[in-house]
């Protein structure tokens, strides 16, 4: 393949990588740097705390979550608009990482472009939004995600990857459980309490709190705290990840929303770690039951699985992620994508682990 002129427009809050949590900064980054040792001419708007080796657009001088000064976030989101919108010949493709901001911009302007959506689609705004853009062509990161809007112009599913050497696989003989992510209540946090407890095994949580749940924080789950069994660590980033998952036993994943991917999940199968969750949203997609780690319905059942995960090979686990879920493999998928684009095609294509189907 030529190489391509291709612009990424990444959302605002957090940095590009983020500095601790950030999961769809995360994915650009990996995504971005991996078109870049590929050959590709691509160019980040992102906020200027961002590291690449692209070029980088700063929008604002730091990532809005970070700016106490920030009041209206959206007003840094739509000058973005305005700087790529200004370039568009200098691209091939456009790839959107910002929901739907663009929609308006891109159709009146014959925009090539494309968008991955990161979030969960099950809302009720959304569904008038996208049948009235529904030629705006857009990416699934699991076909789990599509449920609410099948009707919209799919033009395949790419699950996410991380370069082979972010993380390396460890032994897993910390001998405690781990859950890694938000405090909120889909998440689960409360259910892998109550599982660590049932098993009488240490919990170790490294976790962000948004401001939009510091009350459900406050009031379910701050008492939890004290436990003996459980470790709050606070929200942690690179190189912390790798012993932090390495070192478990298995990443506890007890949600109870329709996860879009879980990025937390091929983390810890990159570590070798198993996963123990429910089966919701892309979670069946992503962990392969009792190869990867187990799927449960209750905590119960988390607290069975935990007493036979050594029949785990967590071997298994890294040779799976190297298999599905790698950095060059989302970004072949993506390429895919653009190529077609780019050639006039908008009629959907499938795309499994990030290769073309068909």
């Amino acid at each position: 393949m030529n190489a391509m002129r291709i612009a990424q427009v990444a959302p605002l809050y957090e940095s590009v990588p983020p500095k601790l949590y950030g999961g769809t900064e995360l994915v650009v980054s990996y995504l971005t740097e991996e078109l870049v040792r590929q050959g590709h001419d691509v160019t980040l708007f992102a906020s200027g705390d961002s590291t690449t080796q692209a070029k980088l657009v700063p929008i604002c001088p730091e990532s809005l979550r970070l700016d106490t000064k920030c009041i209206d976030q959206l007003a840094h989101h739509v000058l973005m608009l305005e700087y790529v919108f200004s370039e568009r010949e200098n691209f091939d493709i456009v790839h959107f990482h910002i929901d739907y901001l663009h929609f308006p911009l891109s159709r009146r302007e014959q925009l090539v472009n494309i968008t991955t959506l990161h979030g969960r689609l099950d809302i009720p705004d959304l569904a008038p939004l996208y049948q009235v853009f529904r030629d705006m062509p857009v990416v699934s990161i699991s076909d789990a995600q599509r449920d609410p809007l099948p009707w919209a112009n799919w033009q395949g599913t790419v699950h996410h990857g991380l370069p082979e050497d972010q993380l390396r696989i460890r032994d897993g003989r910390g001998e405690y459980l781990a859950f890694l992510g938000r405090i909120s209540p889909e998440k689960g946090l409360d259910q892998a309490i109550r599982i660590a407890k049932l098993v009488g095994m240490p919990l170790r949580i490294a976790a962000k709190i948004d401001r939009a749940d510091d009350e459900y924080f406050e009031t379910h789950i701050k008492s939890l705290l004290n436990d003996r069994l459980i470790q709050f660590v606070g929200e942690i980033g690179y190189p912390e990840k790798n012993a932090f998952l390495g070192d478990a036993l298995a990443l506890l994943f007890p949600i109870n929303w329709p996860e879009p991917f879980g990025l937390v999940m091929i983390e810890a199968m990159a570590c070798g770690t198993p996963v123990i969750a429910f089966p919701h949203g892309s979670v069946p997609e992503i962990i392969d039951d009792g190869v990867t780690g187990f799927l449960v319905n209750n905590a119960e059942e988390a607290a069975r699985a935990i007493r036979r995960i050594s029949a785990i090979d967590r071997r298994k686990c890294r040779q799976q992620f190297e298999r599905r879920f790698t950095a060059r493999r989302m970004s072949e998928g993506y390429l895919a994508l653009y190529q077609r684009l780019v050639n006039g095609q908008s009629e959907a294509i499938a795309v499994t682990d990030g290769v073309p189907v068909g």
